[in-house]
């Protein structure tokens, strides 16, 4: 095990990488407005990024085996800011979509190399803080990316360039320090069945917020543009909710390494079922409204993924590191295909507010499921009977719930053939 400061080389290269993709998806949505693509269009691009997303969660591990972290992180970096490069020469929204479905399987792959580097070399009680500090810089590197675009403009060449110049920056500090690079995984089996038995809480949080983040990361800066929002209000807007998630990722992270992990994801979902209907109900087109509703949906939405990343990494056990990471990333890639079309299509069809009664209504699904889990645990002390009575009238949450995954203590390895 590794301490944090050892890691701080992969922290500065993963900020620098997602600033580049966080720029992008803004831009992506903006630079398609300018050019007259549909909300509908945008979506499906949204969908083909979380395509490519979803299939390098099965490929990207194996090939972690192959070759190592610091190789197929230095050749998914190379290609990434290739595919940059190639969505200002060609314009269309079928070549776009193409893009992005290969710049979907270069991240993907990215982070499952980040996040499995970062859990093989983690002390158990820093696990949920440092993935809880990944995630602060993540959002902070993205917050400041987003001023970028109105600096450089959404219209011209520069800014596809300076995201290139981003990407390849990101492979300095990990070529340049290897001390922590952890050895490949002897055998990989992707199997979602192994990983849905180790924690359901932890699936069906990611396949949630894949159904919701997406839908603010893709589709979000055309909530604000029809709210009114200029190219620089529009920065501002998704910068507030990005700069909302670091406000609370280290506190519930410390909470989740000190209490019962559950509480902590509860605690995330509700609050942004809530700041989702500020946003919908009460902020409507007031820009300063929706600038505090944003700033509380993301930080109350945002620390999810790593709470839940922290919830099933407790009780794996190190062979199963690579497998968390890349199957967690499939049920959000999977719930991401569909966010951004299942919103855009929302938002055409009903206006710009319903976007989040739709994230309000899937984090009010993953409320409920969390408290079921909740409540059938072991350690769970209190009277309960009721508020199991009251989730069984939902069998679909209560089936699902149907799982032990509440002890938190690393389970045996998952066996596999080798190669598999």
């Amino acid at each position: 095990m590794t301490g944090i400061k050892a890691l701080l080389p992969l922290l500065a290269a993963a900020g620098v990488l997602l600033a580049g993709n966080g720029m992008q998806g803004t831009l992506i949505a903006l630079r398609a407005d300018i050019e007259g693509f549909s909300t509908i269009g945008v979506g499906i691009m949204g969908a083909a990024y979380y395509a490519g997303f979803l299939i390098a969660c099965v490929v990207a591990p194996r090939m972690l085996q192959a070759v190592g972290h610091i190789r197929v992180f230095a050749a998914l970096c190379a290609i990434a800011a290739i595919g940059t490069l190639a969505l200002a020469i060609t314009i269309s929204p079928l070549s776009w979509a193409a893009i992005r479905f290969i710049m979907g399987f270069c991240f993907s792959g990215l982070f499952t190399a980040i996040e499995s580097w970062l859990n093989a070399s983690a002390h158990p009680e820093q696990r949920a803080r440092l993935l809880s500090l990944y995630r602060i810089i993540d959002l902070c590197a993205v917050t400041g990316a987003q001023y970028l675009i109105p600096a450089f403009g959404a219209g011209g060449f520069a800014i596809f360039s300076i995201m290139a110049m981003l990407f390849c920056l990101s492979l300095v500090p990990v070529s340049l320090s290897d001390r922590t690079n952890p050895a490949p995984p002897e055998d990989f089996h992707f199997d979602l069945k192994a990983l849905w038995v180790l924690s359901p809480l932890a699936c069906m949080s990611c396949l949630s917020i894949g159904l919701t983040n997406s839908a603010f990361r893709l589709i979000s800066p055309l909530y604000a543009r029809d709210i009114g929002l200029d190219e620089a209000g529009i920065a501002t807007f998704i910068s507030a909710g990005i700069a909302g998630g670091v406000l609370l990722q280290y506190p519930l992270g410390y909470l989740s390494d000190r209490i019962n992990r559950r509480w902590a994801i509860g605690i995330s979902t509700s609050g942004a079922v809530a700041a989702g209907l500020f946003m919908s109900l009460v902020a409507k087109d007031d820009a300063l409204l929706n600038l505090a509703g944003i700033f509380l949906f993301g930080a109350f939405a945002m620390p999810i993924y790593s709470l839940s990343a922290a919830h099933a990494n407790a009780k794996a056990s190190q062979s199963q590191y690579v497998l968390v990471a890349a199957g967690l990333m499939f049920f959000f890639s999977a719930g991401a295909i569909v966010g951004p079309l299942v919103a855009s299509m929302v938002m055409e069809r009903y206006g710009a507010s319903a976007l989040f009664i739709y994230t309000s209504a899937i984090h009010g699904f993953l409320m409920l499921f969390t408290g079921f889990r909740q409540v059938r645990g072991p350690e769970a002390g209190a009277p309960r009977g009721r508020f199991v009575a009251l989730l069984r009238t939902s069998p679909f949450i209560y089936r699902l719930a149907q799982r032990n995954d509440d002890s938190e203590q690393p389970t045996q390895p998952t066996q596999s053939k080798p190669g598999a």
